[in-house]
């Protein structure tokens, strides 16, 4: 079978990107991998599977006081115990989070640009980001809620509408510590929490366009009998809200729970995390939304006492989890390319020297039709060869076979595989290799680039990516002659991002391929009916 050799190499590789922010004060944190269960992968607790953890030291900014979650843009967001915002760059392979590859961070201001005492008035405790852009962020000890049109700008102050005064409402003649824990919205809907769980006294406000409820939300079994209370929460594009729940007592340690509360519906708790597992003091929750998935990354709260400065009693730990609702039993169904169209990943790749000579084929697959310009004039062997499978007809009937999850500062991303491979009478002569440095063409969204095992090696398959991935271009820098050489990209996909999303969405079979392919293969390969030149369209007059 046709490979990308090397792959797990080129992955690390990858995960040199910086954040999206490009930020100046970004840097990389110390962190170290953490398992859910020691020695156990893809732990599955209630409805949720495991997908990695990592530890964060506090590192030179006294990384910690972690309080509220937010996913936003491919990076998660957050606020702290002392007055501070954070951005977190996640890195990803396989769909495992295995790094946090960088952190932004800086003061909360006031309305007047000030920054805010540490704990009296800048004890930040949730945060959340509005249908408009804009965020808000509660806070307690002094019990309010500060809108900002940006993290890193002033507040405009406290806020006047309903729903957030009912919210502030909850808490006040509370304890100064006892405040605002939990707060999520959605396009049409608001979720606001506090921390504490009696039913005679009402603990979250919920507002949507039936009016504003205050309720009870009581911990789930499980972390109820350990003085479970609200800390945290998420809520999906459909108005589907999760609440965390968090508890401690120095006998057992830590427990944590979800709970989704539907848009119609009773609450459901999804999952209890309790000890053996590796656990800390849980009170940041996001949620992020993939066509057919839904993932979760919790953050704990070290309290700024953590265990890398302290060794006494106590201390506590920067823990970053990922989580994901399992899949119902059964052969999971395939997602439609219609659910990626608005989103990042199905945009059209774009091309580099969009003035150089090129000429376009539309694959027509059993999910819908992909067009790529063929770089004919800066990539003319390459592109040539393609053209010569598709004059002769030799990919009709073919598939995309494979689909691979990589890292990088946009998620999802990776790449989804086709050609003759299995065709042995389909495939033409190898050909000469032709790198990135000599075409300068790239390996961005929507490229496509030859299979090889080495440079003149590739002959009739071929990958698209999904995101960036430079570190497929040919590296003259590079100790390996591989890495030296690089891919060899030849077109970009200009219309069917979407088809080819869909495919690296698609499910996989757990036990097709071998070595580092396996798990890489799909359940059910997606058909290339026909792949015919596009007609040409006569210049305008």
């Amino acid at each position: 079978m046709r490979a990308l050799p090397a792959l797990a190499p080129l992955a690390l590789a990858c995960l040199a990107a910086p954040m999206a922010a490009q930020a100046e004060d970004a840097f990389l944190p110390m962190t170290s991998q953490v398992e859910l269960q020691p020695g156990t992968a893809d732990t599955k607790v209630g409805e949720l599977i495991f997908r990695g953890g990592v530890e964060i030291a506090p590192d030179k900014a006294d990384i910690g006081g972690i309080s509220s979650l937010e996913w936003h843009d491919g990076a998660l967001f957050a606020v702290t115990d002392d007055g501070r915002w954070m951005e977190l760059a996640v890195e990803e392979i396989a769909g495992k989070l295995v790094d946090v590859s960088g952190v932004r961070l800086g003061p909360l201001l006031d309305p007047g640009g000030k920054m805010l005492d540490a704990k009296k008035r800048g004890d930040a405790e949730a945060l959340t980001r509005l249908p408009t852009g804009d965020w808000l962020v509660a806070f307690e000890q002094e019990h309010r809620i500060w809108r900002y049109a940006d993290l890193e700008g002033p507040a405009s102050g406290a806020q006047s509408q309903p729903d957030l005064e009912a919210a502030v409402a909850l808490v006040s003649g509370g304890d100064a510590n006892a405040g605002l824990e939990a707060m999520a919205a959605g396009p049409d809907t608001f979720l606001a929490c506090g921390e504490w769980v009696d039913p005679a006294r009402p603990n979250c406000v919920h507002a949507s366009m039936g009016g504003i409820t205050r309720f009870h939300l009581p911990a789930p079994e499980g972390i109820a009998e350990a003085g479970g209370v609200p800390t945290d929460a998420a809520c999906k594009a459909d108005g589907t809200c999760y609440v965390l729940f968090r508890s401690y007592s120095p006998r057992e340690g830590n427990r944590a729970a979800i709970v989704a509360l539907p848009r119609d519906g009773d609450p459901q708790t999804l999952a209890v995390l309790a000890p053996p597992m590796t656990l800390d003091n849980f009170e940041g929750l996001a949620v992020r939304e993939e066509p057919g998935r839904t993932i979760f990354y919790l953050a704990s709260d070290d309290n700024l006492q953590n265990c890398e400065r302290t060794r006494k009693a106590g201390c506590q730990r920067n823990l970053l989890y990922k989580f994901e609702i399992a899949a119902p039993p059964g052969e999971p169904e395939p997602i439609a390319p219609a659910a990626f169209t608005a989103l990042p990943t199905g945009r059209p790749g774009v091309r580099p020297h969009p003035e150089a000579a090129s000429v376009s084929v539309v694959l027509e697959t059993s999910l819908g039709p992909i067009t790529i310009a063929l770089e004919t004039e800066r990539a003319p062997v390459t592109a040539a060869n393609f053209l010569r499978y598709v004059d002769q007809k030799r990919f009709d009937g073919v598939t995309f076979y494979r689909a691979m999850d990589l890292g990088g500062p946009r998620q999802p991303s990776g790449l989804v595989q086709a050609g003759v491979t299995g065709h042995p009478k389909r495939v033409l002569p190898k050909i000469a290799h032709e790198p990135t440095t000599a075409t300068g063409l790239t390996h961005t969204h929507g490229a496509v680039s030859m299979a090889m095992m080495e440079p003149g090696d590739a002959d009739g398959d071929f990958f698209i990516m999904v995101e960036d991935q430079t570190g497929f271009d040919a590296d003259p820098a590079a100790s390996d002659p591989g890495w030296q050489a690089g891919y060899a990209a030849f077109g970009y996909v200009t219309s069917g991002m979407d088809v080819v999303a869909a495919i690296l969405a698609a499910p996989r079979d757990a036990e097709r391929g071998e070595g580092l392919m396996k798990g890489q293969m799909l359940a059910k390969d997606v058909t290339i009916i026909s792949a015919r030149r596009a007609p040409v369209t006569p210049p305008q007059p």
